[in-house]
């Protein structure tokens, strides 16, 4: 049953990708849509299967035959399911299956053949998550992990026929290159000091070990790991992709950031935590790089206006939110917030893709406003997702952003739960500024924003720069709200961003997950209930202090917003170009890879080396061959004549006295 799970979906890709074309597009929808839920149904009963054994030994096995069988060391294709994996299935499928029912809809307008290979890469990106969580050894999981990343680029690039989308999925492929070379790393050398890749072993003999007091070998596997994570879940220094992979349709947006793609790293080191727990340097790193990475992009989503790139930054920080965790030791915390973020993520991403949809493709947060009356589910459900992720009591958000926050604080480190708590209030602030400038008011209009050819200059623009309502008549132009399929996505999400949080209640979640962990229990810090509620409270006042700013700069007075900005000005642009780390990266990475590949590889080396030396040899044979055509001319004449002229020339020489 194990092995169906991924198979369905990847039998859902050969269909739709060999015959997808020919069959209509109710015909490829609904192809894709039953294999997707068909894997959610044997997952739910597979969970089910999981849950009726003791706690101590919840795992489940499937050996699907040997893969590589050499000598002493062997790596089958098998399967595991655990309480971790089986969180990470339900999420994988189930939010999965929603993205699909909704993009039925989204993407009705493209051409039968294009819809077909839309829900075609679809499937595959499940099937190769749902391998990726299933592995049972960590080269199954390599594979797995490559192939969300061919996905990514498939469907980042999706319209590849736009530039900023096929560049796009190219910086998302390369970048995430980069990481992976640190994850091959991290597998050689668990393969040569263990002597095995399959993750229970590797666990328990981590285990007999003793914690390095110094970089030894596991904090460096332990670091390359890390390495591999920092590319697939978006962390400092290879963030960079995942803001450009809002080129892609929007239900891949909320595919890759909900379910599948970013979590990969997290689960990656969740799975490995004994190695991680065992080197305390390197989880020092990923606390620090993980809180970093959560402010950074915080501080990027201010002040953005594309309404999916505040999004995704939001992602960006809401995982470094996770490495925190995984950092400070609280890897049911990380996993917990990993759960409860696919809800209201991708009901957020879902939400601005129905936005997008009712406004004929429009993204610009400056050209939006008073949608509020027009698309009621969207908003409501919009809002719903809004408070989850600012962590407002009561919603999925606050119970693991809180149990993150707490965690860190109990664990020790001060200044990582302070900007864990700033990180947190500017999330409400950039969000509900989203909330007020796409809901509330009135829509407003700027003629000259579809002129500016430069992306600089349009990103450069104030952020609320007090464009003009639209005419009364020209306001329920194209509005319309979500259409069945896309509102059912948005409720059911809605009722998760809700609910999925109280799962967590008395610890209940990280007991869950304990036996795949296989790391001690949270020490008498974590259980420290004065603490925890004093913690909570702060947090809760942080969040609620977070709207009441984004309510008065953003709703109440706008205005003193544009002042703001004018009076920062250099922060501001600073902000908006994103602290120039793409500019910093092509002018130390890729422009002097480029000037060393096209002066010094190309035209130096192969041009010149190269070519210069296989030309050279064919032109001394041709100059040869020019030579020796003197001497055979093909005359007998001539060469009587010559050979009488040696004969003579020999004769004197000997016959000289």
């Amino acid at each position: 049953m194990l092995l169906l799970i991924p198979l369905l979906p990847l039998l859902g890709f050969l269909l739709n990708a060999s015959v997808g074309r020919r069959l209509s597009k109710a015909a490829s929808a609904g192809i894709a849509c039953a294999s997707i839920a068909g894997s959610f149904a044997l997952s739910l009963v597979s969970v089910w299967h999981l849950l009726a054994l003791e706690p101590e030994s919840r795992s489940i096995v499937q050996h699907a035959y040997s893969w590589i069988a050499s000598g002493d060391f062997g790596a089958p294709l098998s399967l595991r399911l655990d309480p971790l994996a089986a969180v990470m299935i339900l999420i994988v499928t189930g939010i999965g299956a929603l993205i699909h029912v909704y993009s039925t809809a989204y993407m009705h307008d493209e051409p039968a053949a294009e819809y077909a290979r839309y829900f075609s890469y679809l499937n595959l990106f499940a099937a190769f998550m749902l391998l990726l969580v299933l592995a049972a050894n960590v080269l199954v999981m390599f594979v797995g992990w490559e192939g969300v990343g061919l996905c990514s680029y498939l469907l980042i690039g999706f319209w590849y026929e736009k530039q900023t989308a096929s560049d796009a999925g190219k910086k998302a492929f390369i970048v995430n290159r980069i990481g992976d070379v640190g994850f091959i790393l991290g597998i050689l050398l668990i393969i040569v000091h263990f002597g095995s890749v399959d993750f229970v072993d590797v666990s328990q003999a981590a285990a007999a070990l003793r914690p390095e007091a110094s970089f030894g070998p596991v904090s460096v596997i332990a670091l390359l790991l890390f390495v591999g994570a920092t590319g697939k879940s978006a962390q400092i220094p290879l963030y960079v992709w995942l803001p450009d992979a809002m080129e892609g349709p929007t239900p891949v947006s909320a595919l890759i950031h909900a379910a599948t793609m970013v979590t990969a790293g997290v689960y990656m080191i969740g799975r490995t935590a004994v190695l991680f727990s065992h080197a305390p340097q390197t989880l020092a790193i990923v606390a620090y790089v993980g809180a970093a990475t959560a402010f950074l992009a915080g501080t990027v989503g201010l002040v953005q206006n594309d309404i999916k790139r505040v999004l995704a930054y939001s992602t960006i920080s809401q995982l470094g939110y996770m490495f925190l965790a995984m950092g400070v030791g609280a890897y049911g915390a990380g996993v917990f917030h990993l759960y409860t973020h696919a809800f209201f993520k991708a009901l957020l991403f879902l939400g601005s893709g129905a936005i997008i949809h009712a406004l004929a493709g429009e993204q610009d947060l400056r050209r939006m406003g008073g949608l509020k009356r027009e698309l009621p589910i969207t908003y409501w459900t919009f809002v719903i997702g809004a408070l989850a992720i600012a962590g407002v009591p009561g919603l999925a958000g606050f119970f693991s952003k809180d149990e993150i926050l707490f965690r860190t604080y109990a664990e020790g480190h001060t200044v990582l739960w302070i900007v864990g708590m700033l990180t947190s209030l500017m999330t409400a602030v950039y969000m509900f500024r989203l909330v007020f400038l796409a809901f509330h008011g009135e829509r407003r209009a700027d003629p000259d924003l579809s002129q500016r050819a430069s992306p600089a200059r349009f990103d450069a623009q104030p952020a609320l720069p007090g464009l003009p309502a639209l005419p009364a008549q020209d306001r329920h132009e194209h509005l319309h709200d979500a259409p069945p399929a896309m509102a059912l996505a948005l409720i059911v999400l809605a009722v998760g961003s809700v609910a999925a949080g109280w799962v967590g209640l008395s610890g209940r979640f990280e007991h869950f997950l304990e036996p795949s962990l296989l790391v001690e229990p949270a020490g008498a810090a974590a259980g420290d209930s004065g603490l925890a509620g004093t913690l909570m409270v702060v947090s809760s006042l942080v969040a609620f202090a977070g709207i009441a700013v984004a309510w008065w700069f953003f709703l109440k007075n706008r205005a003193a917003a544009r002042a703001v900005s004018e009076r920062f000005r250099a922060t501001y642009r600073l902000l908006v170009n994103k602290y120039y780390v793409d500019e910093i990266y092509d002018a130390t990475i890729v422009e002097p890879i480029h000037i060393i590949s096209e002066h010094g590889l190309w035209k130096g080396v192969d041009a010149r080396g190269i070519d210069g030396a296989v030309n050279g040899v064919g032109t001394i044979v041709s100059g040869s061959g020019q030579l020796l055509r003197l001497a055979q001319t093909g005359s007998v004449r001539t060469y009587a004549a010559s050979l009488f002229v040696g004969v003579v020339a020999i004769l004197g020489y000997y016959l000289w006295p």
